[in-house]
C-alpha cells in the first residue's frame, strides 16, 4: 500500500463514517501528504513506519519551520491515521501512539467589546442593494455564535423563529439548537421580506438563506470580506474575522454570567476544556479593569 492510496481510504472513512468535516478531512489530507512526501524519499511506506521513522519525519518537518501547533496537528493527524489502519487489518500495532506532541501555550483568541460589535453592526449601509442581507448575517454571527459554514449552509427550514430557536449543523454533521435573540429574527424576517423574496434563485439553492446577488448561497470568502469591511468602517484596528464574532459571543455571554455548560452547548464544543478559556478571557478583562481604575493601581 502507498502513501496515496492509504491516505485516501483514511480520508474517506473519516469523511463518510466518522462524518467529520470537509475542511477538517482537507487539513488531514494536507499534513499527511507532508509527511509522504519526506518519507516516499526515505524509502519507507505506510506498512513499514515504526516509531523510530515517524519521530524522524516528524522532526524534518519541524526544521522546515512549521509551528507548533502545526506539529501538534501533524501528530494527532498521524495518530488517527494509524488507529484506521490497525481498525483495517492493514497494521498489528499503531507506531504513532507515543509520538510527543510539542507543548502548546493556550492563545488567548481576539474578540470584540460589546460597543464594538455595535459599531460593526451599525456601519452597514442599508442604502445598499446587500446592505439589509449584511446586517442580518452580523447580528446572526453575533447573536448565535456561529462558525462561518454553519452561517453560509443555514437553511430557511432550520428557523423556527416562533420558538426562537434555529437548527445549526455542526462540525462531523451534529445537530444543535440555538437560541436566537429577537434582533437577529427582526434582521433575518426584513432580509427575506424585503430583498430576498424579489430574487431569481438558482435551482437547488432555495432553500438557503443568505444569498449572492446571482441567488447561491454565500461562500466563506464572502462573509469575510463582509466582516472586513465593516470592521474598517467601523475604525476597528484589530485583526478581525467571522470567528471574532463567535469569540464575543461566548466571551460576552461568560462575562454576563451565563452558565460555562451552557455556552458550550450553544458554541457546540465537545470538551467543556475547549469553552473554558472564556472563563480565562471574562478574569483578565476583570484584571485589566483593576490595573487600570483600583485607586491604588498607580502605585
Amino acid at each position: 500500500m502507498n502513501w496515496s492510496s492509504a491516505i485516501k481510504e483514511f480520508c474517506d472513512y473519516m469523511k463518510i463514517e466518522k462524518g467529520l468535516a470537509q475542511n477538517s478531512v482537507k487539513a488531514y489530507r494536507r499534513d499527511l501528504f507532508k509527511l509522504a512526501e519526506f518519507s516516499e524519499e526515505q524509502g519507507w511506506m505506510p506498512l513499514n513506519m515504526d516509531l523510530k521513522a515517524l519521530e524522524e519525519a516528524v522532526m524534518h518537518l519541524s526544521k522546515q519551520g512549521i509551528s507548533a501547533n502545526s506539529q501538534a496537528r501533524l501528530i494527532s493527524s498521524l495518530k488517527g491515521f494509524y488507529k484506521y489502519l490497525v481498525l483495517e487489518d492493514y497494521r498489528d500495532s499503531n507506531p504513532a501512539e507515543l509520538l510527543n506532541a510539542p507543548r502548546l501555550s493556550r492563545k488567548l483568541p481576539v474578540y470584540l467589546e460589546e460597543e464594538e460589535v455595535a459599531a460593526m453592526i451599525n456601519s452597514v449601509d442599508l442604502s445598499k442593494p446587500e446592505g439589509m442581507r449584511n446586517k442580518a448575517i452580523l447580528e446572526t454571527l453575533y447573536g448565535c455564535g456561529l462558525r462561518v459554514s454553519e452561517l453560509t449552509d443555514m437553511r430557511i427550514s432550520d428557523l423556527f423563529l416562533k420558538e426562537d430557536i434555529i437548527r445549526v449543523n455542526g462540525k462531523g454533521n451534529k445537530e444543535r439548537l440555538i437560541p436566537i435573540n429577537a434582533l437577529a429574527q427582526k434582521r433575518i424576517e426584513l432580509y427575506r421580506k424585503e430583498v430576498r423574496i424579489h430574487q431569481e434563485i438558482v435551482r437547488g439553492q432555495e432553500d438557503f438563506l443568505f444569498l449572492n446577488r446571482r441567488g447561491k448561497k454565500l461562500s466563506r470568502a464572502m462573509i469575510f470580506n463582509i466582516v472586513k469591511e465593516a470592521a474598517i468602517k467601523a475604525g476597528i484596528r484589530k485583526e478581525i474575522s467571522p470567528h471574532t464574532f463567535r469569540h464575543s459571543f461566548a466571551t460576552h455571554l461568560v462575562k454576563h454570567g451565563a452558565d460555562l455548560r451552557a455556552v458550550q452547548d450553544m458554541l457546540g464544543h465537545e470538551s467543556i476544556t475547549t469553552t473554558e478559556i472564556y472563563t480565562h478571557l471574562s478574569q483578565q478583562q476583570l484584571r485589566d479593569t483593576i490595573i487600570s481604575f483600583h485607586p491604588r493601581a498607580s502605585d
